[in-house]
């Protein structure tokens, strides 16, 4: 039976537009995203480098751009978080163990709680029994030890477990460990059909 349940945040619970980002970057003249601004993006999510290092290692690409605006190009990509999702939460949470489990760095989280509002996003977080970024754990999906975080310090059986993440990739690693998984598919799939789906039944609530 599951009794406990790991969420992905952007394309779970937030709209998230990957386009609308690497257009906003494009118009501040970034040609491309290069291995090197992607291992850059792995350190700022994994807390290893802050955020003026962030800035000024894309800027190396567009040197005419202010950071200000290179910033808000990041952010382009981060969409709304619809009411009903939360409300599904909220009533989730009531029977099961919640953790939130996302790769994400401080100028997403700051984006989110800005446009959200304290009570919006208080509420959400509330939902959790914990919230773990990656750039606060040092750990990022999907790394053996983003889960082994979780699994270590709040006694998280796997084979109890559901994790959900629209990335195939960290869902292929959570079952290799022994979770149950639902990779969701944000263009075809909301988390608030968890049962209509049948990913848990009712009767494991």
């Amino acid at each position: 039976m599951i009794n406990t349940i790991i969420f992905d945040f952007g394309d779970v619970f937030i709209n998230k537009d990957n386009v609308a980002r690497d257009n906003a970057l494009k118009n501040l003249g970034l040609k491309e995203w290069t291995e090197e601004l992607d291992r850059l993006e792995k350190r700022f999510e994994t807390g290893k480098i802050k955020e003026v290092d962030f800035l000024r290692g894309i800027k190396a690409y567009i040197p005419n751009a202010d950071p200000g605006r290179i910033r808000e190009a990041w952010n382009a990509g981060i969409g709304d978080f619809p009411l009903y999702r939360l409300e599904f939460l909220q009533k989730l949470s009531a029977n099961y163990r919640c953790f939130l489990l996302s790769n994400t760095d401080p100028i997403h989280i700051e984006k989110f709680e800005h446009d959200a509002g304290a009570s919006f996003y208080m509420d959400f977080y509330q939902c959790f029994e914990r919230v773990y970024f990656s750039h606060e754990i040092g750990a990022r999906k999907p790394d053996v030890e983003a889960y082994n975080y979780l699994i270590n310090n709040h006694d998280i059986h796997p084979k109890r477990t559901l994790l959900i993440d629209d990335k195939k990739f960290n869902t292929d690693a959570a079952e290799a460990l022994g979770f149950k998984i639902w990779t969701l598919n944000p263009e075809n799939e909301d988390v608030t059909e968890l049962f209509e789906k049948k990913i848990i039944t009712m009767e494991e609530v």
